[in-house]
């Protein structure tokens, strides 16, 4: 698939853009808590400018659309709004918790991976994906945002290994390694901008991109699960 996509990520404390254009990639990538409003769109310019490509030239705008840290959301999400309402471009929403299993994948090889993004309050984020065939993921268990004290209803007792990405296996390492019996830690912490980009090209063969307007964030906080 031949498309010029760009790509935004700020869900998390590494704001990252990605300009993927036949499957070349033009990056720029910095960990920078709280400061994500301020270093982005100088990052859309690089890497714009890099490969010598008009905003006009784009094909699809990829957005990390979360769940991570609500400011974050907010601030890619806005501002790839802005993109998409200045060329008309259309606009696609990726899950954050999939791109952190996309990285896994890309760096290490990990075809099974069990998402956690600290959500404070002893909560986490949660979703478990399993890689496919064509090199998209399956989800095999709900994205969702729930406290430790129930993810022993997600309990995994097979025998294959699950690989672990996210803060928060590194925010409550005892805690979430009982409920997975083989676990292998990545160490991976956030998604970047070109997992976004990677995952967003099978959203446009399936014809999910939206225009801007529809363009929303996923906080997951509406989707509680309790015991």
């Amino acid at each position: 698939m031949n498309t010029k996509i760009l790509a935004l990520s700020t869900a998390t404390e590494e704001c990252s853009v990605a300009l993927s254009i036949n499957n070349k990639l033009y990056t720029r990538s910095e960990i920078s808590p709280q400061q994500h409003a301020k270093k982005i769109l100088p990052m859309v310019d690089e890497v714009l400018k890099e490969a010598n490509v008009n905003l006009s030239e784009i094909d699809a705008i990829a957005y990390n659309r979360g769940p991570g840290s609500f400011t974050g959301i907010r601030i890619g999400v806005s501002i790839a709004k802005g993109l998409g309402f200045a060329e008309n471009l259309p606009m696609v929403g990726i899950s954050n918790l999939k791109a952190i299993a996309q990285s896994a994948y890309r760096q290490l090889g990990l075809t099974r991976v069990a998402c956690a993004i600290d959500a404070r309050m002893n909560e986490v984020y949660w979703g478990c994906f399993t890689h496919q065939e064509d090199g998209n993921w399956k989800e095999v268990d709900t994205e969702c945002v729930i406290s430790l004290g129930d993810l022993t209803k997600h309990l995994f007792n097979d025998k294959l290994i699950w690989g672990t990405a996210g803060t928060g296996w590194s925010t409550y390492p005892k805690k979430l390694g009982k409920f997975i019996k083989n676990y292998q830690n990545s160490q991976i912490l956030y998604s970047q901008a070109q997992d976004i980009a990677y995952l967003a090209k099978f959203e446009l063969l399936k014809g999910n991109a939206t225009d801007a307007e529809q363009a929303n964030p996923v906080y997951l906080r509406d989707i509680i699960l309790k015991k």
